[in-house]
């Protein structure tokens, strides 16, 4: 029987699963936490909480009795608001090690939501069926065609609206992305990925079934990323 040679998007997955549970681990979770850090650090920190209020402020108030996909759940931040609105959220994330520190960190009382932590692929098709899919900088290190077949997977198990973040092909973030490729493998991260608006839109536009709803992009020092919605119609 013939062996299947893994796709791109499996490669690049099981490198980020290998990073943020290893060599990223603890600065991820200084980051994710109210510890002091750095100040490049900390503008991330405050960019990543207002992309989290604006994806927050497109969802519903009131989810309650509304499943919920926290696709790259990390350390469980957006999981555990959503869940307070009443959610019935699944936080699935490659790094084992960051959905162990969101078990924990996670408060005893929810209220009406509930959070059911996964380690492994946001594309499984087992997690079931949503009315709310949200990608926050979960697909940011994934070429345009990549991301796009992983949105185009998620839209077949998602019938309200899929939010996620891209970072965007400004001149500035292409020129970090240029001089990062410059440093050994060994001494990054997977690197980031810009995408263009106009090309993601292009892509998007294919999707049946889906409208391009709202975007905004948040930049907060070392930190710039774009949240677009995917609307489903009809």
């Amino acid at each position: 029987m013939a062996t299947r040679t893994p796709s791109e998007y499996e490669h690049r997955r099981e490198a980020l699963a290998t990073y943020f549970d290893s060599t990223a681990r603890q600065a991820w979770i200084d980051l994710t936490s109210d510890v002091k850090v750095s100040g490049i650090r900390a503008t991330v920190r405050a960019g990543r909480d207002a992309m989290r209020a604006t994806i927050l402020d497109w969802l519903p108030t009131d989810l309650r009795r509304t499943r919920v996909l926290d696709a790259g759940c990390g350390t469980g931040s957006f999981s555990v608001e959503a869940a307070c609105r009443g959610a019935e959220v699944t936080g699935i994330d490659v790094a084992a090690g960051l959905v162990d520190v969101a078990r924990q960190r996670a408060p005893s009382f929810l209220g009406h939501g509930r959070i059911d932590w996964r380690a492994g692929d946001m594309l499984d098709p087992s997690l079931g069926t949503f009315a709310h899919v949200v990608a926050m900088d979960s697909l940011i290190h994934y070429r345009p065609e990549d991301l796009v077949a992983a949105l185009a997977q998620l839209a077949s198990r998602t019938t309200g609206s899929i939010i996620f973040t891209f970072a965007p092909s400004t001149p500035l973030l292409m020129a970090m992305y240029n001089v990062g490729k410059l440093f050994p493998r060994s001494d990054r991260s997977p690197a980031i990925v810009p995408v263009s608006e106009a090309d993601a839109r292009r892509r998007l536009e294919k999707l049946q079934g889906w409208s391009i709803g709202r975007t905004k992009r948040i930049q907060s020092g070392f930190y710039t990323s774009q949240a677009l919605e995917l609307v489903r119609h009809g």
